[in-house]
C-alpha cells in the first residue's frame, strides 16, 4: 500500500473520432475532479505518465483492436517510462459496437509490460454499432453508462488519495 495523497493525479488518456470516447473520458475526469489531468492520446507525453499516481485508458475499439492512436501513445511512451512506473493503478474505458474484449486485451498486455495493476474492471460500453453509417455517426453514450464512468473516476481518485493504490 502506498502512501496517501492529498493531491493525487489521476492520468485520464483518451481517444475518440465519434465521441463516445471522449463524453466517457468527461465523465470520468469530472468523477476524479481536481485529481484527474484529462489529456487526449495524441497530446500524452512520457513526461505525463511519470508524473501521475494512476491511470484510466479509454478509447473505441476500432475492427477488435483499441485505436491507433491510442496504440500510438502506448508506441511513444512505452520504452520511455518502462520500469519506472510499477504498481500504479489502472483502469480502461471502452466504447465498443460489439464486445470491447480486443482493446482489452491489448491494454492489459501494454499495462503487464509495465506492470500497472488493474483495480477496477475493464468498462466496456456497446453501442451496437454494426453498419458502416452506425459505426461512424456521432454516439450519445447512455446515462447509466456515463454515471458507470463517472464513478470509475470517483473511486479511483478516492483510492489514491486515501493510499489504497
Amino acid at each position: 500500500m502506498t502512501t496517501a495523497s492529498a493531491d493525487p493525479c489521476l492520468l485520464i488518456i483518451w481517444h475518440s473520432r465519434t465521441g463516445a470516447s471522449a463524453a466517457m473520458a468527461e465523465a470520468a475526469a469530472a468523477g476524479a475532479g481536481a485529481a484527474a489531468l484529462l489529456v487526449s492520446a495524441s497530446d500524452t507525453l512520457p513526461e505525463m505518465l511519470l508524473a501521475a499516481d494512476g491511470y484510466i485508458f479509454c478509447c473505441p475499439e476500432n475492427l477488435g483492436s483499441m485505436s491507433g492512436l491510442m496504440k500510438e501513445m502506448f508506441d511513444r511512451a512505452y520504452y520511455p517510462v518502462l520500469g519506472q512506473i510499477e504498481g500504479r493503478p489502472y483502469a480502461t474505458l471502452i466504447a465498443a459496437g460489439s464486445d470491447g474484449e480486443g482493446a482489452t486485451r491489448q491494454i492489459d498486455r501494454i499495462a503487464t509490460g509495465w506492470r500497472l495493476r488493474r483495480v477496477v474492471e475493464p468498462c466496456i460500453v456497446n453501442l451496437a454499432a454494426q453498419i458502416p453509417e452506425a459505426i461512424t455517426a456521432p454516439k450519445i453514450v447512455p446515462d447509466e453508462s456515463l454515471d458507470q464512468c463517472h464513478d470509475i473516476g470517483a473511486a479511483m481518485a478516492e483510492g489514491l488519495r486515501l493510499g489504497l493504490f
